[in-house]
């Protein structure tokens, strides 16, 4: 057997996060492509208390917004980032509950995004074609941290670079879509 042919424990958790990346990647294109092809219902779908849905997705993503930067201290303070010593026994049950609360509140604008308005192309240049690029590369993301936390063969530097491009991609969805509503639209719920 030539040395071409060797796998190596190197390279074997790198092919890991390669096909992580890539499952990753498949459900960010699979999104995109039912937001593309469906037909958009135009309609709104949850309000609860607020005024309207846009309202609601706008609060529900800035909320998003702050638990996932809890959820960037808890990492840092987990992996000894942060001049706190080391963290008590709760941080990482809290890591998990909050990173668990804040997908879960992004499920409802996610469904609104996708089924109501679908993928926006807005001529490939604007904030609605970005907002949607970002929206489903959040998922794909999203899936990719799950595949990278939950196997034991991932290279060490895979968590934070996928958890860096998840809160990096939370921000540009934050930025293209509730910054640019309280902005047109003002702070009332």
């Amino acid at each position: 057997m030539s040395d071409a042919n060797v796998v190596t424990p190197q390279r074997e958790t790198n092919m890991m996060f390669v096909g992580a990346v890539l499952a990753g990647a498949l459900v960010a294109v699979l999104a995109g492509v039912y937001g593309r092809m469906h037909d958009p219902a135009s309609e709104t779908t949850i309000k609860l208390f607020f005024s309207t849905t846009l309202h609601f997705k706008a609060w529900v993503t800035t909320a998003i917004l702050v638990l996932v930067i809890g959820q960037l201290f808890g990492a840092l303070w987990m992996y000894g980032k942060l001049p706190l010593g080391d963290p008590p026994e709760w941080v990482g049950s809290v890591h998990r509950f909050f990173g668990s609360l804040a997908l879960l509140l992004s499920l409802p604008v996610a469904y609104h995004c996708l089924w109501s308005l679908g993928f926006n192309p807005d001529g490939g240049s604007g904030r609605r074609f970005w907002h949607s690029i970002f929206g489903c590369v959040f998922y794909g993301a999203f899936f990719t941290k799950v595949l990278v936390v939950r196997s034991k063969k991932m290279p060490s530097w895979a968590l934070p670079i996928v958890g860096g491009v998840l809160f990096t991609t939370l921000i540009a969805i934050w930025l293209t879509s509730s910054l640019w509503f309280f902005r047109q639209f003002g702070w009332v719920v």
